[in-house]
């Protein structure tokens, strides 16, 4: 399971024993805001999308984008980041480009060519809580520790709020 992949990870930083595991889903930033006692906002999803080609025939490959919960994708924005149309995964791509299975997907211990990049939404908050790999896990991070431990290529400004 990839939950085991990111205690492992955070192990090396002495840190595995901080993922909290629930008996309930934290599969969506709803159930996900219950089962931590915080606001949904406060709930750092990541989404998963298809990063751009580096060259004609490359194997597809993953672009993480972790957001504060209350926001979306603004489509002018991501195309204006990142050259491109934003495309999401499909769902048979996830845990083959991502290394984990919807509902847990997160920035940590992920196949090599993911690109992280965290957007500019979380930074209002003291922590926030992504998964951990699993449907029913989370941590809870400052900013600083998910730019270290996400290996975040850089902070971005490509969401709005849900309407």
């Amino acid at each position: 399971m990839a939950i085991e992949l990111v205690k492992t990870y955070f192990h090396t930083f002495g840190r595995d024993t901080d993922i909290l595991e629930f008996p309930v889903s934290s599969a969506t930033v709803e159930l996900a805001a219950q089962a931590v006692g915080v606001e949904p906002a406060r709930i750092a999803k990541t989404l998963s999308f298809y990063a751009p080609a580096e060259s004609d025939g490359e194997e597809p490959s993953a672009l993480l984008i972790v957001t504060a919960g209350d926001q979306k994708i603004d489509n002018s924005k991501f195309k204006h980041v990142f050259g491109k149309k934003a495309k999401m995964l499909a769902g048979e791509d996830v845990e083959r480009l991502t290394g984990h299975a919807i509902g847990g997907v997160c920035p940590f211990a992920n196949p090599s060519r993911t690109a992280v990049y965290l957007d500019q939404s979380l930074k209002r908050f003291a922590t926030v809580f992504p998964a951990a790999g699993s449907s029913n896990s989370a941590l809870e991070l400052t900013c600083e520790e998910l730019e270290h431990f996400s290996h975040a290529i850089g902070w971005i400004n490509v969401c709005k709020p849900i309407a």
